[in-house]
């Protein structure tokens, strides 16, 4: 298994084999927090207007972000504190961010695309060992898509050095990322559309046991199914 790094929309336009499309904090964290409370369906739209609409074709929960703020009729931000106690099942949910969502569109040279976080990365590990792939791309997205973004380029390393064998320090990690820029907006008590517990939430490292594995759904929006790992010594006879 080679295991390659790329960076924002244009890394997404790049990935081959499996494509990890990581969004820390904070897109692919809330994802699997909703999918978690029950949605029955998932849904990933790259527009704004697009999201609206598939939302109200299915009578669905309408998520989202741009510039981090919630768009206007929405009923949650992009917030896992917004909708860790929020009860969304037999629902559809239609989620739509700057960065996240793009980049899941942008893998089309991909044989297969997965969403990416902390929130379920030993999960993320065993599927892709038990599924080997030739090439692996780890899509670090960045801050909208077109810049870097420490706690997306970490998380990246952070899977490749356990799908490689190396060691990792997540305690050191976490708080390395808690100094960063991009996580200052969840210690600012002006910014309301990021609480403090987004941080928290957004490093619950291991939180989840399943993989978000993207199918095409309509022109501009991608279906999030929730996908078990099978374990890697599954058949095994000899432990």
């Amino acid at each position: 298994m080679i295991v390659n790094i790329a960076e924002c929309l244009d890394g997404a336009r790049r990935a081959r084999g499996v494509a990890v499309v990581i969004d820390v904090f904070r897109a692919f964290s809330v994802a699997c927090y909703a999918v978690d409370n029950g949605a029955q369906d998932y849904l990933a739209a790259a527009d704004v207007d697009l999201a609206r609409r598939l939302a109200g074709e299915h009578g669905g929960i309408l998520m989202g972000e741009r510039d981090c703020i919630m768009p206007k009729g929405y009923d949650y931000g992009n917030s896992p504190t917004e909708i860790e106690h929020a009860d969304f099942s037999g629902r559809t949910v239609v989620h739509t961010t700057s960065a996240g969502t793009q980049g899941l569109l942008a893998c089309t040279g991909a044989d297969e695309v997965l969403t990416g976080s902390f929130v379920n990365a030993g999960a993320l590990v065993e599927y892709l060992r038990v599924r080997n792939p030739e090439v692996v791309t780890l899509v670090a997205m960045g801050t909208a898509g077109v810049m870097r973004a420490q706690e997306d380029m970490m998380c990246a390393m952070y899977l490749k050095n356990a799908l490689e064998d190396y060691p990792n320090s997540f305690e050191t990690l976490k708080s390395f990322l808690a100094q960063v820029d991009s996580a200052q907006k969840f210690f600012d008590p002006e910014k309301t559309y990021a609480p403090e517990r987004d941080f928290e939430l957004c490093m619950a490292l291991d939180r989840f046991d399943f993989v978000l594995r993207a199918s095409p759904y309509v022109d501009g929006a991608v279906r999030l199914e929730r996908v078990l790992p099978v374990p890697s010594d599954a058949g095994r006879t000899d432990l």
